[in-house]
């Protein structure tokens, strides 16, 4: 695993964060000046209506940020799985032409098993930049959880660096912005004693984690 300092790869992902926000509060922001001089009505409930759809995008970006990167207080040790859906929804509501699938049995997760998931459903959803399918699988067996997470369309677009990062292989200079969300939760899977892998073919990009079961937890 590449070593990375605590705080190089905080800054890392403040940026990342800064970067995704950026947009949908730049949106607020102007719709607001928009709606200070618009007298029309009709053009004034346009404005209203784009501010709330930049709101709504802001909100549901924040929550994910909040699961797949933070401590996701309030939760305990494991994190419902509707909560975790609810923020890949609206995230996959904003995106062109992608339908999401989900085959989790248990109704909770272990936060790290959800950080995992999340990251590796924003990936496999950056990849279908023309739109395709998402489906997202997770289930404990044999005391492990198994995480399976497939982009499957008409073009996959995938870094090779983002590989490179989600199996621990990052050469010097390549941790950035980009490869920050994977590289942290190949560290997290290494540092609880599990692993993460991906396979990419024309049409499909599969990535999986096994992550052992934390002690306490009944599945």
């Amino acid at each position: 695993m590449n070593s990375t300092s605590a705080t190089e790869l905080a800054a890392l992902m403040c940026s990342r964060l800064c970067h995704d926000m950026l947009s949908p509060v730049g949106a607020l922001s102007n719709g607001l000046e928009l709606l200070a001089d618009e007298k029309d009505p009709q053009m004034r409930a346009r404005c209203i209506e784009l501010l709330e759809q930049s709101a709504r995008i802001s909100t549901g970006k924040l929550k994910f940020f909040r699961l797949a990167f933070g401590a996701a207080g309030g939760f305990g040790d494991a994190v419902p799985v509707e909560e975790a859906q609810s923020v890949i929804d609206t995230l996959v509501s904003e995106a062109r032409g992608v339908t999401v699938n989900w085959a989790i049995p248990d109704s909770s997760l272990p936060k790290p098993a959800v950080k995992v998931m999340l990251n590796l459903a924003q990936i496999g959803l950056d990849a279908l930049i023309r739109g395709g399918t998402l489906d997202i699988g997770a289930e404990l067996h044999d005391g492990n959880y198994e995480i399976v997470v497939r982009a499957s369309g008409d073009r996959i677009a995938f870094d090779e660096t983002i590989g490179r990062a989600l199996q621990g292989n990052l050469a010097p200079g390549e941790l950035s912005s980009r490869t920050a969300a994977a590289h942290m939760i190949a560290t997290l899977a290494e540092e609880i004693g599990g692993g993460l892998q991906y396979k990419r073919s024309e049409d499909a990009l599969v990535m999986g984690a096994v992550l052992p079961q934390p002690h306490g937890m009944i599945g």
